[in-house]
């Protein structure tokens, strides 16, 4: 081992300075001047004391699996990536089925930190298969393929067959097509070409028995729209495809690689007529066709992903912030002054600012998440007692649901974004050791990013969210109605005269009562100009299209004004030990947000340039607020280093001596020749010198 050398150390005050014993000495310097204990803020994002024990006793069942060992992990082949993942899958499967559906959320999310690949193809089955089956399904289908295994994943596994190569977000215009036969009491699945191919489908490469086929209802040569169909792949005696069944390995993805993605074609596939999910659209034995009396009964169930893209985003979000700012409190990188030691890096006022708002970004989509998670369930329990000549009912779910979808959607596009950003941000902010495969941050890109574009391209769901936005304000004009993620808009006058006046920057209600200005401005020029529109007689699809950079703008803002507060509702139920020191992080996050959009609120004219100079002064201060207590907020993340999987991350601090000994691991000293010299290299180095001039080493000035 090497050892740090005295004549080469740096003292200063009596203090020994060096890179080999200073790390952990400055990260319990670190954790002794914290104002306050992590566990009550730990105890806050869980909400409760119990809730935390209970999710530690799920992280070290994770830790203390062999089957989860994580040393190997960025070093691994594809096979070997794929076969694991198939182990791990079956390994978490004997529990999940049994257990209540609120434990095997914490069970899953915990995955999805640790191993994206089997979380998403874990999550193929059971968020979209299984529970598409229960928001699309009778109840007697429900159980029917609950009995055929779905749930223990005994004889059985599902992928979700609804993205074709033509065709991803506007799913209305999917090609293939389910022709109902009436003599055979059967559908017939067909791809009518190439384009209509099912893409990018999880499991269906290798794994899936079964599929949830997205097709277009046709009966009697009439087109009833696009459906659902459980679709058996392959014979459950041999795993053979079944007549009809084409299916092959997308290959090579950006990430992801445990996931097998795969692709259908189907060729006159039969399937029993109970086979589509029927409850809401029915066909009956004679070919009736009854359609929902409204549409939107269908959407529950495209919403749980994005509900759980929130969620994710935060867990994935505070790992490599925690890697970033605990790396950075222990890096010391220059010195004004020779001889004194060098400054670290979270000591610096720009490497704070990029990091310590992306941190308070990271708590605002955990309490985000909470509230959209809250709304989601809710929206559940009301849907499953639903009747649907309950006319009132019907309406009053169809308003919260279309509400939901549009708050899930851009939420689902803001924080898979900012996550994305988040990432990479924290890796250059760690400089050359970011790049390291074995710090975790390359790997987590790579597979984070599809986040992005599946479940909804995010631009796509941006632009759906501010279509629904224009949508309320519209009847809000006509009716007088709003739901509550809008209901701001209904002081909109008294929002388009507001200023600052005198007011502090610091405080919070002014701070949320600035964003919902901007909001509630973006929307109503957005609205405005569609009416505008509408007067000259344009359609409403040409109206939206017109109006897209509008409502891009609207469903952006409205979305960051959601974000801010619902942290500061949230702190608002927090108890005095830890209010204090979130107030903070929210206020660093809405000045920042202001500093980051500050042309908005000039244009809103809700503040003067001043005031925005008086914002980046006080993100400023709040970055220095925040920074003496950093790693109280990271720790209150609660991730153990088993977790965290990355050298410069550790909770002792102790990085290069830990970093070096992973490197050695992982690649052992060999000397340096590689396998390759003797036929590769040798040739090269050793090939005859015909110098022009001849030279000795004497020549060589």
């Amino acid at each position: 081992m090497i050892t740090p050398n005295p004549a080469n150390d740096i003292v200063h005050d009596g203090k020994l300075y060096d890179t080999f014993t200073e790390p952990p000495k400055l990260m319990a310097q670190e954790r002794a001047q914290l104002d306050f204990d992590p566990r009550d803020i730990t105890y806050f994002l869980d909400g409760s004391k119990e809730e935390t024990e209970l999710l530690e006793s799920l992280m070290l069942m994770y830790e203390r699996d062999p089957l989860f060992n994580n040393q190997n992990e960025y070093d691994e082949s594809f096979e070997t990536l794929r076969e694991r993942s198939v182990k791990r899958i079956f390994q978490l499967s004997k529990s999940i089925a049994m257990d209540p559906e609120p434990m095997s959320f914490r069970k899953i999310g915990f995955l999805g930190i640790l191993d994206m690949g089997t979380y998403a193809r874990l999550g193929v089955h059971y968020a979209l298969f299984c529970n598409s089956i229960r928001g699309q399904g009778t109840p007697d289908q429900l159980m029917y393929w609950l009995d055929q295994g779905a749930m223990v994943i005994k004889g059985f596994y599902g992928c979700f067959a609804m993205t074709e190569m033509g065709h991803g977000s506007n799913l209305s215009r999917l090609e293939t097509i389910a022709t109902f036969d009436k003599e055979t009491d059967e559908f017939i699945i067909n791809t009518p070409h190439v384009g209509a191919t099912k893409w990018w489908i999880g499991g269906a490469a290798h794994t899936a028995t079964h599929t949830l086929a997205f097709a277009r209802l046709q009966v009697d040569g009439k087109d009833y729209g696009v459906k659902s169909f459980v679709v058996p792949l392959r014979n459950l005696d041999d795993h053979s495809l079944r007549p009809g069944i084409a299916t092959g390995d997308i290959g090579k993805k950006m990430g992801r690689d445990a996931v097998d993605n795969g692709w259908i074609q189907f060729t006159n596939v039969r399937v029993p007529r109970n086979y589509m999910l029927m409850k809401h659209t029915k066909v009956l034995r004679d070919g009736t066709v009854k359609q929902p009396p409204l549409a939107q009964l269908t959407y529950g169930s495209l919403i749980t992903g994005r509900v759980q893209m929130t969620t994710d985003s935060h867990n994935v979000s505070k790992k490599f912030l925690t890697i970033a700012l605990r790396y950075a409190t222990i890096r010391r990188q220059f010195s004004s002054t020779p001889g004194e030691p060098e400054t670290r890096l979270i000591d610096y006022l720009y490497h704070q600012r990029r990091l310590l708002p992306l941190m308070a970004y990271s708590y605002a989509m955990k309490l985000a998440g909470d509230h959209v998670r809250e709304l989601f369930f809710a929206s559940q329990e009301k849907a499953e007692s639903l009747k649907e000549d309950d006319k009132a009912g019907v309406e009053s779910y169809v308003q919260d649901i279309k509400e939901l979808f549009s708050v899930s959607a851009g939420l689902k596009a803001a924080t898979t974004w900012a996550c994305a950003d988040i990432i990479d941000k924290a890796r250059q902010a760690c400089g050359g050791h970011g790049y390291s495969a074995y710090n975790g941050f390359g790997q987590a890109f790579q597979d984070w990013v599809v986040q992005c574009t599946w479940e909804g391209d995010n631009t796509v769901l941006t632009l759906s969210a501010g279509r629904a936005l224009i949508q309320s304000a519209l009847v809000y004009r006509k009716e007088g109605k709003l739901g509550n993620a809008t209901k701001y808009l209904s002081r909109s006058k008294e929002l388009a005269n507001a200023k600052r006046n005198g007011r502090s920057l610091e405080d919070p209600k002014l701070l949320v009562e600035a964003w919902e200005a901007v909001s509630a401005g973006a929307i109503n020029a957005a609205t405005d100009a569609y009416e505008e529109l509408s007067k000259q007689g344009v359609s409403v699809d040409e109206c939206f299209e017109q109006v897209s950079q509008e409502r891009f703008q609207a469903a952006r803002i409205h979305t960051r004004r959601a974000l801010i507060e619902a942290f500061y509702s949230r702190i608002a139920t927090a108890d005095e030990k830890v209010k204090p020191h979130l107030i903070p992080l929210a206020n660093l996050f809405a000045l920042w947000s202001i500093e980051e959009d500050s042309a908005l609120f000039l244009a809103e004219g809700y503040f003067e340039p001043e005031d925005i100079i008086e914002v980046t002064s006080l993100v400023n201060k709040y970055c220095g607020i925040v920074r003496k207590n950093v790693i109280g907020y990271t720790d209150a993340f609660n991730l153990s280093d088993y977790f965290i999987n990355a050298a410069i991350g550790r909770y002792d601090g102790d990085v290069y001596k830990n970093y070096f000994e992973k490197v050695k691991q992982q690649y052992p000293p060999e000397g340096g020749k590689p396998h390759y010299y003797e036929d590769v290299m040798k040739p090269f180095l050793h090939r005859e010198r015909i110098p022009d001039v001849p030279m000795e080493p004497e020549d060589i000035q």
